[in-house]
């Protein structure tokens, strides 16, 4: 602040996460983003979701997007899991109708029925994801952002969300997949696009 108020200048150097990256992506392809960390894959997944604006640049999507980026990101602390599920839903752009009729798949995906009118405050990091992923799933995707979120729960739900994405992708979905998990990318994904120092 002091340099940028005395001598016109900003004190540090702009960063940019992501330089001259293009890409598309097919409908119902299944792409992997690769990378160290800070290499850019995060942003990327972000500018996609909607959720950060590019300075420089476009980014086109067409279709509804479900990121699976941050679970739970948009949940009240103070809300019941009920009251969330319908927040949350709303946000990724559900209707009433489409949230009555999945409210009880989300739930029961989630495994979350007798602690579904508790405040969520009170539930687990475990449970707090699980519903948030639930939520996401049930929003009938057209794409789907997936950053590192399947290695969410014990083992038994993991083996339950790998298996709701390969469901999807039988149904089509066009899947983003951000992992540092080589086996599972290389056997989930089509393709890979891997980002160096956001190149």
């Amino acid at each position: 602040f002091v340099p940028l108020l005395f001598k016109g200048q900003a004190w540090s150097e702009p960063f940019y996460a992501l330089h001259d990256v293009s890409f598309s992506i097919g409908r119902g392809e299944t792409v992997g983003i690769i990378g160290r960390n800070g290499s850019g894959k995060s942003t990327a997944l972000k500018l996609i979701a909607g959720v950060m604006a590019p300075t420089q640049g476009e980014v086109r999507v067409l279709g509804r997007v479900s990121p699976l980026i941050e679970l739970g990101a948009g949940f009240h602390p103070d809300l019941t899991g009920r009251e969330n599920v319908h927040l949350n839903a709303s946000i990724l752009g559900m209707t009433g109708k489409e949230i009555k009729e999945q409210f009880d798949n989300i739930v029961d995906f989630a495994e979350l029925r007798e602690f579904i009118d508790t405040p969520v405050k009170r539930y687990s990091s475990g449970m707090y994801v699980r519903l948030g992923f639930s939520v996401a799933v049930h929003s009938n995707p057209e794409i789907l952002l997936v950053d590192e979120v399947l290695s969410v729960g014990d083992a038994f739900f993991q083996e339950k969300s790998l298996a709701k994405m390969h469901e999807f992708q039988a149904n089509g979905t066009t899947i983003v997949v951000v992992s540092h998990s080589l086996p599972l990318v290389s056997s989930f994904c089509e393709r890979v696009i891997w980002l160096e120092n956001g190149r």
